[in-house]
């Protein structure tokens, strides 16, 4: 990088300004609050909190932040606008008056920066643009302000008039801007086109502090952020988990994994990196969107494992196939049991839950075996740990079946007014005692469920604490004409742990049965732990 490698180096967060543009998001000011403070457990250096004046719901988390409610450790809070409108004095601009207002150290502007959106979408010139820019950054940087500016549409506009956009970003620090940040706005640059142009932009300036921003539209987000860090950027903006418009922009949780692991910088304070699954998730939960599973670094996949090959190297050493200790971003591996799996798999997928089988190897072909005949006919071992620890569990002789059915009967009733009852009757053997007991519920399984608890609890109490948390339905491809199977994932909690269950046969409340049974004994199995 350069002689600008001495420089201090950002990483900008801006999920409470882009991100929020996502489809589908609304943070309210409380989640705003939260959502920051998250941001901060990171060492993220910079959060650019919102547009005051133009959003009220930004205005008034500056205002409650400027109060004394968002204490950042790591952070300083940006407030973000554009520059003065044209034909207005800057100091009579209500939007530029507004960043002053909301009392950040840090104002981020955006400005235009391709010609031709200066002429066709601002209707202005492009004097009057450059105005505009000099004008706004040397007031703010008066009012102790220190600015960095967003040069919209960067790209676009220096391959179609690379004199114009230079001039921008010239101006822009001759008035004092400390960052020009080249934004990739529409999402369409490639690597190799970032790093011409971050080049081209270095040998007409010198060793100015250059930033990066990148929306995802190519998929190409996080690897054209890392290729103008390579080719000299110093302050690279992003999101949490990649929200924003459209596809999105850069993943702030990729890059940091990317520039901490791969590029050996610098970027965080001491353990901050191992708090990334945690913040990723915790965000994605305000957010009210389900965390990515496949995401890199902070994934659950992240680092799990399927195929038998794969686990066989990893017994041997798990950096023959992980790519970095999971530890250091707060991730962990997982081996995935399926029809592809082994013996490895098998023995590592039972030493990560716990059980060491490596002086059972008949209960390992014999566990392998049943897997695979197993997930033949429809099941799923992916997300059912608690149903394949109950399988080697049961292999090894170690449980003892704390019931046994008779029966069980559901009946939904529709009634004339419109309401759908349900209620489920289960008849079994536990102790040496035949029960019989009765449950109600919205559905067939819940009443299942409820009575199949309720003829336990008095023999085994600690079943009063356990909930159904979960219930998810698949139909499957039957092997015989039109016939289909149903496979059934059941969550269950205690309170403070949640488990999965799997059932599979053809009619869906045998599987929903043989899930909820499995449910069950572990509820068991973890209270008698």
């Amino acid at each position: 990088m350069g002689a600008q490698s001495t420089m201090r180096f950002d990483v900008f967060d801006t999920t409470l300004r882009d991100g929020a543009q996502r489809e589908g998001v609304t943070y309210s000011v409380e989640d705003k609050l939260a959502v920051a403070r998250l941001l901060d457990q990171i060492g993220i250096g910079y959060i650019e909190g919102g547009w005051p004046g133009a959003m009220p719901k930004d205005t008034e988390f500056f205002a409650r932040a400027a109060a004394g409610e968002l204490k950042l450790l790591h952070a300083d809070l940006v407030a973000f606008g554009s520059t003065r409108k044209s034909g207005v004095a800057v100091e009579s601009d209500r939007q530029v008056q507004a960043l002053i207002d909301a009392q950040t150290p840090v104002v981020c502007l955006v400005a235009k920066s391709d010609a031709r959106h200066v002429e066709q979408a601002l209707r202005t010139t492009r004097e009057d643009n450059l105005a505009m820019v000099r004008d706004t950054v040397r007031h703010l940087v008066a009012q102790g302000r220190r600015v960095f500016l967003d040069c919209e549409h960067f790209y676009d506009g220096f391959r179609a008039d690379a004199d114009y956009t230079t001039s921008v970003v010239a101006t822009a620090f001759e008035a004092g801007a400390e960052v020009v940040v080249m934004c990739d706005t529409n999402g369409g640059m490639l690597p190799s086109w970032v790093t011409d142009v971050v080049t081209d932009v270095r040998s007409r300036l010198g060793d100015v502090r250059l930033g990066m921003h990148a929306q995802n539209d190519t998929g190409c987000a996080v690897a054209n952020t890392i290729a103008a860090v390579e080719a000299g950027v110093m302050h690279v903006q992003g999101t949490a988990n990649g929200y924003g418009e459209r596809p999105g922009n850069a993943d702030l949780f990729v890059l940091l994994g990317n520039l901490t692991t791969k590029l050996g910088m610098d970027v965080l304070p001491d353990g901050c990196l191992q708090e990334m699954v945690r913040v990723s998730h915790a965000i994605a939960e305000l957010a009210n969107i389900a965390p990515d599973s496949h995401q890199p670094y902070v994934g659950a996949a992240a680092f799990a494992h399927k195929a038998g090959l794969h686990a066989s190297a990893i017994k041997v050493s798990p950096e023959l196939y992980n790519h970095i200790d999971p530890v250091v971003v707060g991730n962990d591996m997982r081996i995935l049991i399926t029809e592809m799996a082994g013996r490895a798999s098998v023995e590592l997928k039972s030493r990560e839950l716990g059980l060491d089988l490596a002086d059972h190897p008949r209960a390992v072909a014999a566990v392998v075996e049943k897997v695979k005949r197993l997930e033949a006919d429809g099941w799923s071992f992916e997300a059912a740990d608690a149903s394949f620890e109950l399988m080697v569990r049961d292999e090894l002789g170690q449980l003892s079946p704390p019931f046994a059915l008779e029966s069980y009967r559901v009946i939904v009733e529709r009634r004339a007014d419109g309401v759908v009852a349900s209620e489920a009757t289960v008849k079994l053997h536990a102790r040496g005692e035949r029960i019989v007991a009765t449950g109600e519920g919205i559905g067939p399984v819940n009443a299942l469920d409820r009575a199949l608890r309720q003829s336990l609890e008095r023999l085994y109490p600690q079943l009063a604490d356990l909930d159904l948390v979960d219930y998810k339905v698949r139909i499957l491809e039957g092997r015989h004409g039109s016939d289909a199977v149903t496979r059934v994932l059941v969550e269950t909690g205690d309170g403070e742990h949640v488990w999965t269950t799997v059932g599979v046969h053809e009619n869906v409340i045998e599987a929903s049965w043989m899930a909820l049974q499995d449910a069950v004994r572990y509820g068991l199995l973890r209270t008698a732990a």
